[in-house]
Parts: structure tokens; C-alpha cells; sequence
């Protein structure tokens, strides 16, 4: 059973991890946990599936990444899990979700590739739809220009 403290410390984790030896037991002292409840309660919440995974947020620009694109894509509905499954298999498919269509906007598939360059990424996306069978699907390739802000979810208590 997820407990109060559970979201204050998702709340925290949403925050990041402080850089130290024992960020589990900094975290937990500001909601009132000790460093093993932190982990406990973290695993539990893991095993549960309500955490899938923690991880960290890497600004690609700094590290070259300097092309991302999200491709959308017109997927037929009885198709859509097999496709978004296909792609999540390529290392270079950064993002991959389903939201639905709308009539000014047709694409139901959103996937982020991320590139040291734009030809990287063309070429990325080439292979993609080579072997994923999707050279007749519609879609739309939307490079970014700039990045505003960058960060993983935030959840409060409330």
C-alpha cells in the first residue's frame, strides 16, 4: 500500500539524488525516514511497478548530441503496440509513446531519436523504417531548434 510518505519522498527523488556518499539517507532526513526505510520503500515501490526505473537526465547538447528529432507517425490501431515495440529495440529511440489522433493532427506514434548531427539522424531514421517495414507509413519529422528546459517529471504530496 503506497503511503503518505511515499509521496513526499517521490517528491524528492524527483528533485535528484544529492552528489554524496549516502543520498538515500540525506533525502530520507528531510521527510523523516532513515537511510534503509528511503531503500526500502523505494524497493517496495519498484516491485510494485509504480517506480519503473531511477535514472538520470543527461543534457545531450553538452555531451554532442546536437540533432533530435521526434518522428510522429500515422499508425493503424491494430498495429500500433507491435510498432512501438519494433522501435524501442533501436539504442537511438530515445522516447517512444502513443497519444491519440486528432483531425488537424493524424499521428498517433511519437518517437525521439537523438543524434550527433542531422545526417546521423536521417540515416537513424532510415534504418528505422527499413526494418521496421514502414516505407508506406505517413509520418512527420520534426527537428528541435532549441531547448527550453529540460527535466524528468515532477510529483508533490498533494
Amino acid at each position: 500500500m503506497i503511503e503518505n510518505k511515499d509521496y513526499l519522498l517521490l517528491a524528492q527523488i524527483a528533485e535528484g539524488l544529492p552528489i554524496c556518499s549516502h543520498p538515500y539517507a540525506i533525502m530520507g532526513e528531510k521527510i523523516g525516514l532513515s537511510e534503509a526505510q528511503v531503500i526500502e520503500r523505494l524497493t517496495y515501490l519498484q516491485d510494485r511497478g509504480m517506480i519503473k526505473r531511477l535514472g538520470i537526465i543527461v543534457k545531450h547538447a553538452t555531451l554532442g548530441y546536437r540533432a533530435n528529432a521526434m518522428i510522429v507517425w500515422r499508425i493503424p490501431e491494430a498495429d500500433i503496440d507491435f510498432v512501438a515495440q519494433e522501435m524501442l529495440k533501436f539504442s537511438f529511440v530515445t522516447l517512444c509513446y502513443q497519444r491519440p489522433m486528432l483531425p488537424e493532427w493524424p499521428y498517433n506514434l511519437y518517437c525521439m531519436i537523438h543524434g550527433k548531427n542531422k545526417v546521423t539522424v536521417e540515416n537513424q531514421l532510415a534504418q528505422l523504417i527499413e526494418q521496421c517495414g514502414l516505407e508506406t507509413i505517413e509520418k512527420q519529422i520534426l527537428f528541435s531548434s532549441r531547448c527550453f528546459k529540460q527535466r524528468g517529471a515532477v510529483y508533490t504530496a498533494n
